[in-house]
This record gives C-alpha cells, structure tokens and sequence, in this order.
C-alpha cells in the first residue's frame, strides 16, 4: 500500500465553496510560505471562479495572484481548475485562445491543470490536453460523477479509458456536490484500478455529510490522492478537512505522513482571516442534506440561496430545489457543474418565478439545447426541445469548430487598455467585466482615486447593516460597541446608496438618526415603479409622461443582475429611445448567476424610456423600458 497524497483546495475551491470566492491575493500572501512547508502533493490555487471574482469583484489581476504565489510556492506543485474549452469562463472559446490560455498559465507558474466538460464530452477536452501537453505539463483529465438513470459504474470506467487513451497523465473522479457515497466510492475506485494504469485521485464535496467516508473507503479500495481543505475552509459545500483525514489514517498503510501541526498552524491563520473578514463556516443544512434529490454543487449552492433571496424569492427555495431535477431530466441528465449547474439552477428559478415551465428561457439554457454546450448524455425529448427553441436545428460537430479564432480580434479591441498577453486573455474571456477593470486599473495608476466597488458586490462585513433595500427605513442597536468615524461614513454611504429613506443606530450612551431627504424630481411618476439605479428625470420622462398610462408597457427586470444595452462592448445597442420594436425583439440583456439572460419586448410598440445606464446592477421587478404600444 501507498501512502495517501493530499491536494489542498484551501486558496481556490475551499474559498470559491464557502466565502464566494472573496479571499484576496493580501489575505493569501502570510500564509503561503508555511504552506509550501507542509508537504502536499498539489497546492489548487487558481482556475474555477478565482479567476472572474478576481477582476470582478476584487479589483485584482488573476495573473498576478498567480505570479505572486508561484513566487511563494516554491516546493509545491500548483493545481488549477480549466473548464475544457470553456477556460475558466462560462461558454466555449475559441482553440487559438484555449492554447494560448494554457500556454500563459504554464508560464506563470501551473504545474497540473486538472481539465474537464461538464457533460463528459471528450471532444471538449482535446484541445486543452493537447495545449497542456505542447507545453509539458500535468493533464488530470476528469470524469465528473453524477447520478441518474444512466450514470452507471460502467459509464464512468468506459470514460476513464477513454481519458487515458486521449494522453491523461492522471485521472480525477470529480465528485462536485458530494454524490459519492463511501461505498460507491470504493465500488468506483476497484473498478477504475482493474483497468486504468495512471494515478487516480477523488475531489468530492462535505455538502451530503459523506466525503470523509468516501476518502477512508477510496483510500482502502487504492486511490492515490484525495482533496482536502484546511478547517475554516472545510464542511458544508467546501471539500473534507484535512485535519480529520489525517488524524483517521494516522498508523494505518495510507499514513498521509503530514504533521498534524503543522495543519493546525495554517487552520490558526485561517480561521483569524473567517473571523476578521466574517466569513462564515462549513455547515450542513437540510437542504444541503437533500441533494441527493436536487444535486446542486458546493460551489454554487451558497450563491444560489443568496440570489433566491435577491430576487425575493427566499420563500421558493423548497420549490425551485424541487424543480431543479425535473429540469435536468428534461435536459439530458447534465452533470450539475459549471455551467451546467447554472444553466439548470436558472431555469428551475425561472419556472418557479414564472409559474410556466420554459416561458422564459436564458440565452445560455437554449444554446445548451442547441448542442452548443456539447452533447447531452441523454438526447432531449421533442416537445421540451421544441418549447425552448421551436424548429431550429442542432449542431452535431464540436461546439468550438464553430467558432471564429478569438486572438485577434481581442487583441484590437482591447488595444489601449490591455497591457500585456495576459491582459488580452482576460478580454477575451470576459471583454465587459475585463474593460471596466482595465480603467479601474489605469485610474488608480494615474493617481486617481478608484470608486469602490458598489454595496452589492461587496461581502458585508459580519457586523454593518444591511445593504438590502429598505421601503422605509431601518433601526440598529449594536449594544455596548463603540462607533467610530468610519463605521459613521459607512452608514451615511449606506444610506444613499441604497432605498432607505430612515436609518437609526443606537449605542450604550448616543443614538443617530439619519434621514435622507428627497431631491425636487426624484419622486417617482404616477403609476410608474422606478428602483435605485434608474436614471433621473429627463426631457425622455416628459415625453413619457404625455402618454396615456394605459399605453405604456413597463419592462421590469425577473432578477437581481447586471444591465447591458448591447451583447458586447464594441457592438450597437439592442434598442434606442425612438425604437420601434416587435414582440419578442431583444431589449436588454441582464447578467445574473454567470448567466447572459435576454430580455425581450413582449408588445410591439416605441420605446420612449431607458431607466437604466450600462453595466449598472439592477433590481428584481425595477423598471429598465417604458414601451408606448402599439
């Protein structure tokens, strides 16, 4: 027997699990040194989400990071998530970029680039294994685990060959919502090793309560290596603690040889960042126990609970966790990960918001039924196919043969902003959110004071108030705590940066009340809703409000998301003020849950308002177009 190798998952899919991805490159940096000491196998450090949190979010360059902990890390190989041809982004890109993208990330410092498609589809990992292998690194080729009628022990033997064959230097059984049960694990594992001759390593998820079962088990059917994470970033959707898997195979033939504290020490630094930052920690829900029925991944779920509550629809959990399956079966049986878990987990909310199954379909939802996700495990029946995109045909080749190469294009469009090849990767992966870093970039180069990043892009520290919209007004009472200057600056932003029209703190020994007072011309017009975010009153408005009311159509956003006039920055808007559009034309698009939704017209008619400005969030049910119909 060999002893247990360990992957730590603590500064990529442990953070992205539990904190939304929110540790930052100076939250990581005290900390590495003593993790390069303890011995693992692979540090994972990049890739999944880490890389468009980084700019969206954080106001951090992913390569950076990445340079900074390769300088760090210097015993230690480093691990990174790729999404197949779909990077470390949402939909399929071009082969010229795919190549490109490995190519920089080798240079930067990746050691394994663990690969895998969401939908098992080998066609989608050719070009990355074949880039890993141009430039002589690890290929981890994964089979993602799932269950359904067709998921079978067979199924996922017959893929692991194929993996091997395809030039896989190591396989990777990923278990992405902790599906694998600690039997099934060890069924899995012996099967895999009567027939496939590289390493075999288990990621799995705590989500279900199973995954240190399934790592004994694994480890006694012959695995080789297993994921982990530290404490604070372990349990609930994040991976196995490290501590326990340690401590369980301490004296036996899988001794992991690793100090146990040397483990508690990294937990120590850890668990004062959960705390400082509010952080909160791996537990496990009832409705993290069911996901044996709904199969929502750890990465997702905390995110997904949190935009159910966005867009006011907290009290539709339940409902769209049982709708979820039923969409899956509808839909092939995908593996619910990246994008597929998304893809799915949005259409569920959809039906449930809409009350109609497939009323409203998201752009991405129909190019996965159009085959440009890959191919279904499951092909989908007629009559759902039919109701998401009516006659059109469905591709049958690789989705990436139908794309354009991307390098070029990129590279001038990004030209004056983007400051080296790793900078054009990132516009091309994601050209809006990459944009509005570069200037945030440049500006703060330049001297200029960056504008931080709005409330709802922000984690709430464990203590402030809410950021949620109020109708009316809020009180706070923070016990014995002091309040400083800042905590005051931070309320009064607050306060206009939000719908709150009244917030009160009381101390032990003062009170604030702040009130906001409204500016002539922000009352909103008769009969119409405006949310923050709508622009104010203009000669539009005026030409608006010499309409009858029951002529106009009001066009309100279905969820919390992000607003964009046209499909990408250098293309025209969808619509003008002055438009005549058509029902079912495209107005808006709105970008919630990594999803690029359309938003179309739903009446022929003018468009006579827009309420909202570019790349500005919007609100569940606020008022994006006012339509005079025809």
């Amino acid at each position: 027997m060999n002893r247990i190798k360990i992957t730590d998952t603590s500064l990529r899919d442990g953070h992205q699990s539990l904190w939304a991805t929110r540790m930052s490159l100076e939250d990581m940096q005290p900390i590495l040194k003593k993790i390069d000491d303890v011995g693992y196998h692979s540090l994972e450090v990049w890739g999944g989400a880490t890389f468009d949190v980084a700019i969206r979010f954080l106001n951090e360059d992913p390569w950076e990071r990445l340079r900074v902990i390769r300088a760090n890390i210097t015993k230690t190989r480093l691990q990174m998530l790729l999404r197949g041809q779909s990077l470390v982004g949402y939909s399929h890109y071009p082969d010229d970029i795919v190549e490109r993208f490995v190519e920089q990330a080798a240079y930067n410092g990746i050691d394994i680039f663990r690969i895998f498609d969401a939908l098992n589809d080998i066609r989608n990992l050719e070009v990355p294994i074949q880039a890993v292998k141009k430039v002589d690194k690890h290929v981890q080729a994964c089979v993602v685990y799932t269950i359904s009628p067709v998921h079978t022990m067979e199924y996922f033997v017959e893929a692991g060959l194929r993996l091997e064959d395809m030039g896989a230097d190591s396989l990777c059984i990923k278990d992405m919502a902790g599906l694998l049960g600690p039997y099934q694990a060890y069924e899995l594992i012996k099967a895999l090793k009567a027939r496939i001759n590289i390493p075999i390593q288990l990621h799995t998820h705590y989500i279900g309560g199973l995954a240190v079962g399934a790592c004994l088990k694994a480890a006694e059917a012959g695995v080789d290596i297993v994921d982990t994470a530290s404490v604070p970033l372990a349990f609930g959707s994040s991976q196995p603690p490290v501590e326990t898997i340690v401590r369980a195979l301490q004296g036996t033939p899988w001794d992991t040889g690793l100090d146990i504290h040397d483990l508690f020490e990294v937990a120590a630094y850890f668990e004062d960042i959960r705390k400082k930052k509010g952080f909160e920690r791996g537990v496990t829900r009832i409705n993290d126990m069911k996901v044996f029925e709904h199969q929502v991944p750890g990465g997702m779920i905390t995110n997904f609970v949190s935009q159910l509550e966005e867009q006011k629809a907290a009290h539709k959990l339940n409902e769209v966790l049982e709708e979820i399956p039923r969409v899956r079966e509808d839909l092939g049986y995908p593996p619910l990960v990246t994008p597929t878990s998304q893809i799915v987990g949005n259409q569920a909310v959809f039906n449930v918001l809409a009350g109609e199954r497939y009323k409203m379909c998201p752009k991405e939802v129909k190019d996965y039924v159009r085959g440009f996700y890959g191919k279904p495990t499951v092909p989908i029946r007629d009559e759902i196919r039919k109701k998401i995109i009516g006659d059109e045909e469905i591709i049958t080749v690789r989705p990436a043969d139908l794309l354009n190469p991307g390098w070029e294009k990129a590279r001038e469009e990004s030209a004056g902003l983007a400051q080296s090849d790793e900078d054009i990767l990132t516009y091309a992966l994601f050209p809006q959110i990459a944009r509005k870093f570069f200037e945030y970039r440049n500006n703060r180069a330049q001297g200029v004071e960056p504008a931080a990043p709005s409330e709802q892009e922000k984690k709430p520290e464990p203590a402030a108030p809410p950021t949620k919209p109020a109708p009316k007004g809020i009180r706070l009472n923070k016990g014995n705590e002091d309040m400083n200057v800042e905590q005051i600056r931070e309320l009064i932003m607050l306060l206009y940066e939000t719908s709150l029209a009244e917030l009160e703190y009381e101390g032990p020994e003062f009170r604030i009340n702040l009130r906001k007072e409204m500016r002539p011309g922000t009352e909103p017009a008769k009969g119409r809703r405006t949310r923050p975010g709508a622009r104010p009153a203009d000669k539009n408005q005026n030409a608006a409000e010499a309409i009858p009311e029951e002529d106009l159509v009001q066009v309100v956003a279905p969820m919390v998301g992000t607003f964009y006039r046209s499909p990408s920055p250098d293309s025209p808007p969808f619509v003008e003020v002055g438009s005549y559009v058509e029902a079912g034309q495209t107005l808006c698009i709105v970008e919630a849950m990594k999803l690029m939704n359309e938003i179309k017209s739903e009446v022929r008619g003018r468009i006579v308002e827009i309420l909202v400005d570019n790349a500005q969030p919007v609100e569940y049910g606020q008022v994006m177009f006012l339509i005079a119909k025809e």
